[in-house]
């Protein structure tokens, strides 16, 4: 009895921060995807551009999707192996870690 009531309490938990986690993110992916665009314009005018470690935070933070897709879109960073690797390795551990995380709890 007192297990169901812990996995209910947890399932309470889970999805009463899923309407601070969803907005943050739609935010963080939008900074990926956008920051992926403007480093590409900032590329072409040879402006000073955003740093790599920079572009690779916004990915570790959650908005590997958006920053895979900037990639993509505007065909940008394509060519550097440590981000056609590294930011979809980014995008399988997070999928791997919230997979974990519904599994196990």
């Amino acid at each position: 009895m007192a297990v169901f009531i812990f996995y209910d309490l947890i399932s309470l938990v889970i999805f009463s921060m899923l309407k601070f986690i969803i907005p943050y993110l739609i935010l963080i992916n939008s900074i990926g995807f956008w920051s992926m665009r403007q480093d590409k314009r900032k590329a072409v005018t040879h402006s000073r551009r955003t740093p790599e470690k920079r572009l690779f935070l916004y990915a570790a933070l959650g908005g590997s999707v958006g920053s895979l897709w900037g990639m993509r879109v505007y065909r940008h960073k394509t060519r550097h192996a440590s981000f056609t690797v590294g930011v979809p390795a980014i995008l399988c551990l997070q999928i791997m870690i919230i997979t974990a995380g519904f599994i196990f709890l």
